[in-house]
């Protein structure tokens, strides 16, 4: 993966955190920086984990189906892309019934968020990525954007309410990034 999919990636993967930090903002209704920077924390680290753990899991038998890794690649992506997207469309309001200030629903929160993480790591193994040193890159990126976007949610759920949060479609934009870099590595292998 280029370094521009590698951030594409966190971006995308970041949209969930993004879209629950904005309801969290709403319910916080002012920036109290502690509970802000443990939840933005929270969300990075977990991100930033899960495809490490995935990763490790899949890089142990990923040599068994390298014919195939390609479209095991696509089809995660395509299909954590797809129910993002799906979700999207959801008609859901702006109440939500949970403490953003527990460390409890926060790490909940966290680790929630950063399931579609692991999947992504399982696709690491797959396109190839077998070194420890060669994960650490994206992982970071994935850790530092998904930090930065939940800090981001946070203001704008803070600062602007619920009608930011519906105009901005975060889980839909974040599901069609996903697609796009699962439809171009499987051409990339089909096709060159």
């Amino acid at each position: 993966m280029t370094g521009l999919e590698i951030w594409l990636l966190a971006v995308g993967l970041a949209m969930d955190c993004f879209a629950v930090s904005i309801a969290s903002g709403i319910i916080l209704k002012r920036a109290r920086l502690r509970p802000m920077l443990v939840m933005a924390i929270s969300f990075g680290f977990f991100q930033a984990l899960m495809p490490l753990l995935g990763w490790i899991g899949a890089s142990f038998f990923s040599h068994l189906i390298e014919s195939i890794d390609h479209w095991i690649a696509f089809g995660i992506l395509a299909f954590l892309g797809g129910r993002m997207i799906m979700e999207s469309f959801k008609d859901e309001d702006c109440k939500h019934e949970y403490d953003p200030t527990s460390l409890k629903v926060v790490l909940a929160l966290a680790v929630a968020t950063s399931i579609d993480a692991l999947a992504v790591g399982v696709s690491f193994a797959f396109l190839g990525i077998k070194q420890f040193s060669a994960i650490l890159s994206p992982i970071g990126i994935i850790g530092f954007v998904s930090f930065a976007l939940s800090m981001v949610g946070l203001m704008f759920g803070i600062r602007f309410g619920c009608g930011i949060a519906r105009r901005l479609r975060a889980e839909l934009w974040g599901g069609i990034i996903l697609v796009i870099i699962g439809t171009k590595i499987l051409v990339e292998h089909l096709f060159f």
